[in-house]
């Protein structure tokens, strides 16, 4: 009897031998595995879920360090889908782990082969890709989760979740709605994590070029753009509670198969 047959025990004692062999079987793909992203693919692989995938193109830097769970003043510099393998490797060695430095884009899309999982989740910032994923996503047979946006939050108390047409007071969404309506809307419902919180920055602002992250920047659906984005501020517990939240969907909706 190696460490690895006890990795379960807890989770097995409150929901049984069934869910832990279900949970072995199914196929996850993260789209995003910054502050939001990278908690959410911690507690999978915590929870049993035997094969993920896991997308990001970015390296990890210094001001990813508040809130990621991978980065660290050691990963500074390191492609950030290693660093998450190696981490969710070390959990659990028996689970199958596919690390993609991409890009989700309507380029690229047909390489992830949406239709191959049991579980889409979308923690990515681009807007124009981000439409393209929920489009593309609820497709599919695969149950899909939503992030919206992370930052300028601080009163965990204020998160909910909500099928995705029904949230109120979130730019984020407001802005993915509008576009949708004018290319077709979804094909199925899903629900997705937000927070109707939204405080004003108090540093100095930041300009630079969006890149798919994990929900901290471009709240304010006037000011969204494909081009430029401008970094808005996060607490190092709020994307964490957003990606935990998703594990958590995840997880409910693995129980009521069984």
């Amino acid at each position: 009897m190696g460490i690895e047959n006890d990795i379960f025990q807890r989770t097995e004692l409150l929901l049984g031998k069934s869910f832990i062999e279900k949970a072995a079987e199914k196929r996850v793909i993260i789209f995003g595995i910054g502050g939001v992203g990278s908690w959410c693919a911690e507690s999978l692989i915590r929870s049993g879920i035997g094969h993920l995938t896991i997308v990001d193109s970015d390296r990890v830097s210094a001001s990813n360090i508040n809130r990621q769970l991978l980065a660290t003043t050691k990963t500074v510099g390191k492609i950030k889908t290693e660093v998450m393998k190696d981490r969710l490797l070390e959990i659990n060695p028996k689970a199958e782990i596919t690390a993609l430095q991409k890009i989700y884009s309507p380029e690229t899309s047909e390489s992830f082969k949406l239709d191959s999982y049991d579980f889409i989740i979308d923690a990515i910032d681009s807007l124009a890709n981000k439409v393209h994923l929920i489009q593309q996503a609820t497709k599919t047979n695969a149950i899909f989760f939503s992030s919206m946006g992370a930052a300028l939050k601080m009163d965990p108390t204020r998160i909910k979740v909500t099928e995705f047409w029904k949230v109120h007071g979130c730019p984020l969404a407001a802005a993915l709605r509008n576009r949708l309506k004018k290319i077709g809307g979804t094909s199925k419902k899903f629900f997705c994590v937000y927070s109707e919180e939204l405080l004003e920055n108090r540093g100095k602002e930041i300009i630079f070029k969006p890149q798919e992250n994990d929900g901290t920047f471009t709240l304010k659906a006037d000011n969204w753009t494909d081009k430029k984005a401008r970094i808005n501020g996060t607490t190092s517990y709020i994307p964490a509670m957003f990606g935990l939240t998703i594990a958590g969907l995840v997880v409910q909706a693995l129980e009521k198969e069984i």
